[in-house]
């Protein structure tokens, strides 16, 4: 992994780099035309502390964040929800990806959250194979829903 990678807190002059690799998540996701939000939106957003987020900076350049918020488990207490977890096409599998969630990882022991959770696609093969590479747990019992508005 070349060591020059910058994991830091976004700001808010990040939000265009974030919304981009969101993007590029959904078109790889097949899912292009379900995102409905521009990138004023996520600025609107940050600023007003609906989300969080961690880049991976290489030379410069935003190649990964990991877009989260805090949430709460009736049963665990102070929970951090990852929303994104993305790493940009041309620098996936270098160790970039370990390096980022690692750090995410280790933010959210240090802000005492007892529980993390997130979602992956079940057709997402390479994002699988990555979390059971990790002591995580997949939850074949509950079942996600959502109701757009």
């Amino acid at each position: 992994m070349n060591h020059d990678l910058i994991i830091r807190k976004a700001t808010e002059k990040d939000i265009p780099d974030i919304y981009g690799l969101v993007c590029e998540l959904a078109a790889y996701e097949k899912a292009s035309d379900q995102v409905k939000i521009d990138v004023h939106q996520y600025v609107k957003d940050f600023r007003s502390g609906l989300f969080q987020a961690f880049v991976s900076e290489l030379d410069g350049q935003v190649i990964g964040t990991t877009i989260y918020y805090y949430t709460y488990s009736t049963w665990r207490g102070k929970m951090v929800y990852l929303e994104d977890f993305i790493i940009a096409q041309p620098h996936r599998n270098k160790g970039y990806g370990t390096a980022l969630f690692h750090h995410f990882i280790d933010y959210c022991k240090s802000v005492d959250a007892n529980i993390v959770r997130w979602q992956v696609l079940d057709w997402n093969e390479p994002a699988i194979r990555f979390y059971k590479k990790h002591p995580v747990q997949f939850d074949p019992e509950w079942l996600t829903v959502k109701w757009i508005l």
